[in-house]
């Protein structure tokens, strides 16, 4: 009898454990797999500017907020080198262009010695030619005739050397001539760059400095950015990444405007992996912007990668080792396809009438 009440106690503390279980039947639901990420909001076209020369900072020519069209004048830098540079290259350029076609060129010197080597060969050579028909004659002497003869030859070869010599110095004066006003072009251009201008039209989002700190060309001075157009930057994971496509949809929520929810489309992939933290840069462009945006407003975001209709689908709790499930019959093996966040598509392994039992 002892024995009886023993296994009947028994039988009861399995059936009541049994009983106990919680267990559901899949469900026919939509299901939606999407990519999760955080996200900063940022200006299109948003850049630093720096000064293309060391010096003080002079003054800001705008604040902070300040709408800006290209080429208007935001800081003001002071340095006194460029400008030293810039007369002393006006002077190089000066002395260039007389040297070439002032009234101290060099080249007007040399002429003058051609053309009295020219005069000078003229007569040599009626002297020499004079000689000769005496000498053709047998007149006069063979030291006359070989004296004459050298003259000419020796005037001959003097213009010869002063045509090449003044061809030689126009060529190295032109050359100098173009290098002094490359020079002071080249010095012009970085006077001008005292002054640092907006490369885009849009808006002014930081002045970094103040007047009378020292700038130079590594620290940025100020940051500029489209006033009315944002990027979502997005980080990806490299294990999603190959997942994202252009144009994909993405679900956005800004913790600035407590959970309400905006779309937005994938724009733009950049292909280089951060080593830092493992991710992909992200782009997305808003369909309908938000009423106000600021830089670095942050939130969360989920790219859509595939969405079904009438999917079969089960808690991912109920899970063993990705690929199972428990069911009346035991352990057996199913085939997931899209998952969203906690929620699993199966494609086959059980039915809609398979009662699962959720592992301990």
């Amino acid at each position: 009898m002892s024995k009886l009440i023993l296994w009947v106690s028994l039988a009861i503390f399995f059936v009541s454990c049994n009983t106990n279980e919680e267990k559901i039947l899949p469900a026919v639901t939509d299901i939606t797999e999407s990519v999760y990420s955080s996200i900063t909001i940022q200006p299109d076209s948003l850049y630093q500017a720096y000064a293309s020369v060391n010096g003080i900072l002079d003054k800001n020519l705008v604040e902070e907020g300040d709408i800006v069209k290209k080429e208007t004048p935001l800081i003001q830098v002071i340095n006194s080198n460029p400008k030293l540079n810039t007369e002393n290259a006006k002077l190089s350029l000066e002395l260039a262009q007389k040297s070439y076609n002032g009234n101290a060129a060099i080249l007007r010197s040399i002429e003058d010695e051609i053309e009295a080597a020219t005069l000078k060969l003229a007569n040599d050579s009626i002297n020499y030619c004079r000689q000769k028909n005496l000498w053709d004659q047998q007149i006069g002497s063979k030291v006359e005739y070989d004296t004459k003869k050298l003259a000419y030859e020796l005037s001959e070869n003097t213009l010869d050397l002063l045509n090449n010599k003044y061809q030689r110095t126009k060529e190295e004066l032109e050359t100098q001539l173009k290098q002094a006003e490359n020079n002071y072009k080249t010095s012009l251009i970085t006077t001008k760059d005292f002054t640092i201008n907006s490369k885009i039209n849009g808006k002014v989002y930081a002045l970094y400095k103040n007047p009378g700190e020292i700038v130079n060309t590594l620290e940025p001075l100020a940051a500029i950015g489209s006033e009315t157009i944002f990027i979502i930057e997005m980080l990806v994971d490299e294990v999603d990444i190959v997942k994202i496509k252009k144009e994909q949809k993405v679900i956005i929520t800004l913790d600035a405007y407590n959970g309400k929810v905006f779309t937005a489309n994938v724009s733009k992939i950049y292909p280089k992996k951060d080593e830092r933290n493992q991710t992909f840069m992200v782009e997305a462009l808003f369909t309908k912007e938000p009423d106000v945006l600021y830089p670095g407003l942050s939130g969360e975001a989920n790219i859509i990668i595939d969405q079904k209709e009438d999917a079969l689908t089960i808690p991912k709790q109920y899970l063993i080792d990705d690929t199972k499930v428990k069911t009346d019959n035991g352990i057996v093996e199913i085939v997931t396809g899209l998952q969203s966040m906690d929620t699993v598509e199966i494609l086959s392994g059980i039915t809609k009438e398979t009662w699962i039992y959720k592992p301990k």
